[in-house]
């Protein structure tokens, strides 16, 4: 094809056709379209947008550059959710086993953090033994057998969205919302689900600043997941303050195993609950959401969940009696552990989830790029929420880091991030709206 067609026709602000879209994302994948040219694209995209049919055309060309998940059929809804991602967000650890504890199958395809935004694949790795990527056989073999399973892409899943997000994080094209949901979509489409729920984060560390830009992406990805046919729904939550009390991949996992075992932060347990709600009403398994809540508070309280964590972990490799022990003896490469008292009696009115994402990235716990070490066992954990009310002397936070340094260098920043005020003020929702 004469790509550099396509670039002018939508430059200039014409409709692509199927037939073209499908073209260039197919020559793209296979090398016959140089980056450059790829680039002026996806820049005449940013600044023009995408019609719906172009949107759908350009999903659906990604979802097949490469190859799918074929699940047997059963009766069990197949069914994932996908976070736009912030600090502390840990979500997926508790909801993948807390569906399949509650008869859904869920084929979990999750990513690594950059820069503040953590990712469920670091986190998990932080498991001694845990194998991220597995090969799609044993994909379907893991859902099959356990219900469950959280792994990275494949290579040869949705190729195309990894070369195009290559380009879009270094031609300032990632904010473009059509370009945005075909990659989401593309790759939650190659599952084959049933449903989908999308929790849109917004704040001051999610990527949409505000809740309008928020909607504007949830409605132009449940608008598409429902005309390709996947019951598709989004949540609107609050980044403001970061999810839980602990942001730190092992950290996270620690919190995520007390989620699981009926304890751990109100948020947390209320966000997992509210997710597998949502996708319960959705696959028609409950047809009230008070009864969903209900039903899914009971699978986590009585350890159900928390068995289906355990086959998911044990069927991806992961030393169980080793992750046990560090669960137990903390003990983690992390050699310093600074506990931050409060120096004031008061009322929690800020806890600012940039700074403390910050914190935790800069401690060795969050990627600068994509070739970045991480370092599982630092963080921030036992953190202050808005809401409380704290003595003197009370406790702020806890940082774990490599150094006594780092650790100094860390409190700063979660200090600044903390406000305590003599008069308590109203807690903002976490869940804030449903778009469906």
């Amino acid at each position: 094809m004469n790509f550099l067609s396509a670039i002018e026709s939508k430059r200039d602000g014409k409709t692509l056709s199927t037939d073209v879209i499908r073209a260039l994302v197919a020559d793209f994948t296979d090398g016959r379209i140089p980056d450059y040219q790829m680039s002026a694209f996806l820049m005449a995209v940013y600044f023009r947008g995408l019609q719906s049919g172009e949107k759908r055309a350009l999903t659906l060309a990604m979802r097949d550059s490469g190859d799918a998940l074929k699940l047997p059929k059963d009766p069990r809804p197949v069914v994932d959710k996908h976070s736009t991602g912030g600090v502390g967000d840990k979500v997926s650890l508790p909801l993948a086993p807390l569906l399949a504890s509650l008869g859904m199958r869920v084929p979990m395809i999750s990513g690594r953090g950059l820069g503040i935004t953590g990712g469920t694949l670091d986190k998990l790795e932080s498991i001694p033994g845990f194998q991220a990527l597995l090969e799609p056989d044993r994909i379907v073999e893991v859902v099959q057998e356990v219900g469950c399973v959280i792994v990275g892409q494949t290579h040869c899943m949705v190729p195309a969205d990894k070369k195009l997000y290559a380009l879009r994080d270094v031609t300032g094209t990632v904010p473009s919302i059509p370009l945005i949901t075909a990659s989401i979509l593309s790759k939650k489409l190659a599952e084959d689900l049933d449903a989908l729920l999308l929790d849109t984060k917004f704040g001051n560390a999610a990527f949409m600043q505000t809740a309008d830009e928020a909607r504007q992406l949830a409605t132009s990805i449940v608008e598409l997941g429902r005309e390709c046919g996947v019951d598709t729904r989004a949540i609107l939550t609050d980044m403001n303050t970061p999810l839980g009390r602990a942001a730190g991949n092992w950290l996270e996992v620690k919190e995520a195993v007390d989620c699981l075992r009926g304890e751990g932060p109100e948020d947390l347990w209320e966000l997992t609950v509210e997710s597998a709600a949502h996708l319960l009403t959705q696959t028609g398994l409950e047809t009230d959401l008070a009864k969903a809540r209900e039903r899914a508070s009971a699978k986590l309280a009585d350890g159900s969940a928390l068995a289906k964590w355990n086959d998911m972990l044990a069927a991806q490799g992961a030393d169980m009696d080793a992750m046990e022990a560090k669960l137990k003896r903390m003990d983690v490469e992390a050699v310093v552990c600074v506990e931050m008292r409060s120096e004031r009696s008061g009322f929690v009115t800020r806890c600012d989830a940039r700074l403390i994402g910050e914190a935790v990235r800069d401690l060795g716990g969050g990627r600068l790029t994509k070739e970045s070490r991480i370092h599982h066992d630092v963080g921030v954990d036992r953190l202050a929420k808005p809401g409380e009310t704290l003595n003197t002397g009370d406790l702020l936070a806890r940082i774990w880091a490599k150094s006594i340094e780092e650790a100094d260098l860390a409190s700063r920043r979660v200090q600044a991030a903390l406000d305590i005020t003599d008069e308590a003020e109203e807690k903002s929702a976490l869940v804030c709206e449903v778009v469906e």
